[in-house]
């Protein structure tokens, strides 16, 4: 009985708090799908923790505001990423078309290798950041970059002396 009105006073709750929570995430994010991910995340985690929780409204305006903080910043690494390569681009012209194989080349690298070398290269994170997000040691870390450059150089190597 009693986890039957828990789960109703949760049904009342999103039913009542829903509409609004992820009206007030469209107004800060600028996109229905994103507004209704944030606000259906933070219902999640009220869920998981209902019962510690005394004040769900609060918990789930603070959630949201934290996970609409963390599209931001992942928005803002983006366009950093964007206008890095961009510019980039715009001083050096290649001097061939570029090759798609490398994107394959980096998928390929195993976990421990290709997610230092997404982060930091291609989400444009310094080291302590990727340090931080991997749990990693700043050092582990550079020793993985340069194992996946060294990876990624003698497969490119390869690849450039079957072409000739």
């Amino acid at each position: 009985m009693k986890k039957r009105s828990r789960e109703k006073e949760a049904a009342e709750l999103f039913a009542a708090l829903y509409p609004r929570l992820a009206g007030w995430c469209r107004r800060l994010v600028d996109d229905d799908g994103t507004a209704h991910e944030i606000a259906s995340e933070a219902f999640t985690r009220l869920w998981a923790r209902w019962t510690a929780v005394a004040e769900p409204q609060g918990f789930l305006y603070v959630t949201a505001a934290n996970l609409v903080r963390d599209h931001w910043r992942k928005v803002e690494r983006e366009r950093r990423a964007v206008r890095r390569a961009t510019a980039e681009a715009a001083v050096r012209a290649p001097v061939e078309p570029a090759d798609p194989s490398v994107r394959l080349l980096v998928q390929s690298l195993p976990d421990r290798l290709r997610v230092p070398i997404l982060l930091h290269y291609y989400a444009d994170m310094p080291i302590s950041e990727v340090s931080l997000l991997t749990g990693r040691k700043e050092g582990t870390v550079k020793a993985d970059l340069h194992a996946a450059r060294e990876l990624l150089r003698a497969h490119l190597r390869r690849s450039l002396d079957h072409t000739r």
